[in-house]
């Protein structure tokens, strides 16, 4: 597992509290993927209800708060593939 992944299970988990009803992946271009859901955030690339895809930059700037999840869908710099109910929560919980 890259050392991008391991950092990003780490803010992730730490944001979300194991409190995330849904399955959630993020793909991190070039990286690889994580997937949350109520069991809690791991390296994978299981099956899930919705897929958010960007960047390394993309995903450190929301996970860090510099950069608003919403911002970056719209700009384009966030792709969502899936339930976007459930994308939406996601990005109050990173906000």
């Amino acid at each position: 597992m890259s050392e991008v992944i391991e950092t990003a299970v780490k803010l992730l988990g730490e944001k979300l509290g194991g409190s995330f009803s849904g399955v959630a992946k993020f793909v991190i271009e070039g990286e690889g993927a994580i997937v949350a859901d109520s069991t809690g955030v791991r390296a994978s690339d299981d099956e899930a209800d919705v897929t958010l895809t960007a960047s390394a930059e993309t995903f450190e700037g929301m996970l860090t708060g510099d950069l608003n999840p919403t911002a970056a869908f719209m700009t384009g710099k966030l792709k969502i593939d899936g339930n976007m109910g459930l994308a939406m929560k996601l990005a109050s919980a990173l906000a």
